[in-house]
């Protein structure tokens, strides 16, 4: 049977990684592809040395045009993607080290873009981390005014100051 992501609707991703996460990458791409995702795979640097920021950049602008759904960044560590991704304007990537982080970062924070280690990480709990993210609804509600806020701050504005505190 084939999966499919939230409510049964397939998405567009788009995936990214230095040279340390450039395996990884293909090994998700193909898992992404069986679960009926239409992915691409954005600043390949095919196992050469190349640096983080470039691949966050192309992934996290195709994100926050819209030109895709989701994305997933894959340094060393995922830090460095994380940081990286998030200086674009709508942007929320979350580094996921485990299922819960993964399930939270999409009810509680509506993330979409995911970060990870594959340093740190193996591949048979990485493919459940991406599952899970992938199978995960943002859950609204109370955590729509943190949102808010956090669009506040990106447009530069105190968000203690939101009517909605």
């Amino acid at each position: 049977m084939r999966r499919k992501a939230v409510n049964g609707v397939a998405m567009k991703v788009v995936l990214g990684s230095d040279h340390r996460g450039n395996q990884v990458a293909q090994t998700l791409m193909t898992q992404l592809r069986s679960d009926g995702h239409e992915v691409n795979l954005l600043g390949d640097c095919g196992g050469q040395t190349c640096d983080y920021p470039d691949a966050a950049w192309q992934v996290a602008s195709a994100v926050a045009k819209g030109t895709a759904d989701r994305g997933i960044l894959i340094c060393g560590t995922g830090i460095g993607m994380c940081i990286a991704a998030n200086k674009i304007k709508g942007i929320r990537a979350a580094l996921a080290q485990d299922e819960l982080s993964a399930q939270l970062s999409r009810t509680h924070n509506d993330a979409n873009v995911l970060c990870l280690s594959a340093d740190l990480l193996g591949q048979t709990l990485m493919k459940r981390i991406v599952d899970i993210w992938f199978r995960t609804a943002f859950d609204g509600g109370r955590h729509e005014r943190r949102l808010a806020k956090i669009t506040m701050i990106e447009n530069g504005h105190d968000p203690s100051a939101s009517k909605t505190s």
